[in-house]
């Protein structure tokens, strides 16, 4: 889910309108893997879009705040929500930060160029309380000549040592629990390459 400005948020808002959900209504299956077991807290949903993960997170226990540039897919998300507990901000992920610091920052498939992917990455580091973790779940790199789907864009993909090193430039200290590439199933059955990192703030 690209955000590079009012533009792309003028044509994401137009995609959500003209489409019934454009994601699954379930979890990345990556969140549910790597969430399920952990105790529920404070979390954000970052380029939530349509809020499939924050309303899962939810339903886990969790309060959440979804946030994206694109309103309408918020609105589709609130519309779903049967939790009372996600909080709808629509902001820029390249700009936003948190009032005050969650324990879960969620980054699933915000595909940007390298300097906006950095500093994305570097607020939501910032909204991160010490002690909690960062996921982020991408179209790797390799997905491109080896993968199905996602963007055919080489620039607005990433590999997990890219995520690493736009934390490393933030003065991030972490511990890597996972950082690497993941097969994903399609609903078609195809296969997809994604990058996955999930670290936890020292």
């Amino acid at each position: 889910m690209g955000q590079t400005g009012r533009v792309d948020a003028e044509a994401w808002n137009e995609r959500y309108a003209a489409a019934e959900p454009i994601w699954s209504l379930g979890p990345n299956v990556f969140v549910a893997r790597e969430l399920s077991a952990v105790a529920p807290g404070t979390a954000i949903d970052l380029a939530a879009g349509e809020g499939r993960n924050a309303i899962w997170l939810a339903r886990r226990g969790w309060r959440v705040t979804a946030v994206d540039f694109a309103e309408t897919g918020l609105a589709r998300g609130r519309g779903l929500d049967d939790t009372g507990h996600v909080t709808w901000v629509v902001a820029d992920a390249t700009t936003w930060t948190a009032p005050e610091p969650v324990d879960l920052v969620v980054v699933a498939y915000l595909q940007l160029p390298a300097t906006q992917r950095r500093a994305a990455v570097e607020h939501a580091w910032a909204s991160l309380a010490p002690g909690g973790t960062l996921l982020w779940v991408g179209h790797d790199s390799s997905n491109l000549t080896h993968g199905y789907g996602g963007p055919q864009d080489p620039a607005v993909l990433m590999t997990a040592e890219d995520v690493l090193a736009d934390l490393n430039a933030a003065g991030a200290s972490y511990d890597v629990v996972v950082a690497g590439r993941e097969e994903r199933r399609t609903q078609s059955g195809s296969l997809a390459l994604d990058c996955l990192v999930r670290v936890s703030r020292s």
